[in-house]
């Protein structure tokens, strides 16, 4: 299926930057699998959060295929050597694991001349389901279309039954040879997950007339205020678009009143300083009232895994013992 997709790239003539940990779904398919297939390079930088060795690596070994999570292109982007290094070697870039903000998308195309081309995946989907094409037209902030012989539709989230129209808000699922077989000796969880073929990824999306797929959000990371939806997700795209925040994560929090609240937590640029309130004065220019943060907490850095995925849940576990 990688292979189809990115047609472009030649047998034993590609350099692919392995930075993603290869215990990773994400690493062993797309960096080692796939490089191996097709008889890549693999440039090995064994910490992902060693930006100045990814960096150096990018320009030295003349790397063609940057397959990256959100945070490494954003690192990237503040790093003091990007514009004087050599990274024009880059063919394609692929960002999945987590949502990539427009602006840090943007702003890495600026910089080096490359295109970052934004999928989707699980780790039960081998991960790849769905990628932005490689050539013609690419919409940011949508993860594209299923990948050859993947077929995806959007249902109900309540009923899980009924296939909702393009634009109606649901739940993905996903059919293919990449779906795998099960929960390793989990059978309910896994009859909750794969039914009548179709696994039920737990992501909430639409799908456009013409097929292409938006993740709106995690079911489990919404976050309920007096019935209102908010999604982390779009609070935390725009946050990182205020030249004064280097990364943002948003969670719901328990509030007497609304059920839930919205707080962000917020890593600022080296150097520059934010308040609260100017935070949720930034936020009132773009969001609806109800999404803004009433809960703002700057932290030096945002609890991460090991490729670099911002996790909420820690900070969920955090807020709910802090309370109580």
């Amino acid at each position: 299926q990688c292979a189809a997709w990115f047609a472009e790239m030649k047998e034993a003539e590609e350099v692919v930057l392995t930075a993603l940990p290869l215990f990773h779904v994400f690493g062993m398919t797309v960096c080692m699998n796939f490089g191996t297939a097709l008889g890549m390079t693999l440039a090995l930088v064994p910490n992902p959060r060693d930006i100045d060795a990814l960096l150096k690596t990018l320009a030295k070994e003349k790397v063609t295929f940057l397959p990256a999570v959100p945070a490494i292109f954003n690192a990237l982007n503040h790093h003091p050597d990007i514009e004087r290094l050599d990274v024009s070697s880059i063919k394609a870039c692929i960002s999945g694991s987590a949502p990539i903000a427009p602006d840090v998308l943007e702003r890495f195309e600026a910089l080096t001349g490359s295109r970052i081309t934004e999928g989707f995946g699980l780790s039960e989907t081998s991960p790849v389901t769905h990628v932005n094409p490689m050539q013609g037209e690419r919409r940011i902030g949508w993860v594209g279309i299923p990948v050859p012989d993947t077929d995806a539709r959007v249902v109900d989230v309540d009923d899980g039954q009924k296939v909702l129209l393009p634009g109606e808000e649901g739940e993905l699922v996903i059919r293919g040879p990449q779906v795998m077989q099960g929960y390793w000796k989990q059978p309910e969880e896994t009859a909750n997950s794969i039914r009548d073929g179709w696994f039920f990824t737990g992501d909430l999306a639409v799908m456009s007339e013409d097929g292409f797929f938006k993740i709106v959000g995690r079911k489990k990371d919404m976050i309920n205020c007096n019935g209102l939806k908010v999604f982390p997700d779009e609070v935390d795209a725009l946050l990182v678009s205020h030249d004064a925040i280097l990364e943002a994560a948003t969670i719901g929090v328990p509030d007497p009143k609304r059920g839930e609240t919205v707080k962000s937590f917020i890593v600022l640029q080296p150097g520059r300083e934010l308040d609260a309130e100017a935070v949720q004065s930034f936020c009132r220019e773009h969001l609806a009232a109800y999404k803004i943060p009433r809960e703002i907490e700057f932290l030096d850095e945002l609890p991460k895994s090991s490729v670099l995925k911002v996790l909420r849940r820690e900070l969920r576990e955090r807020e709910l013992a802090k309370r109580g």
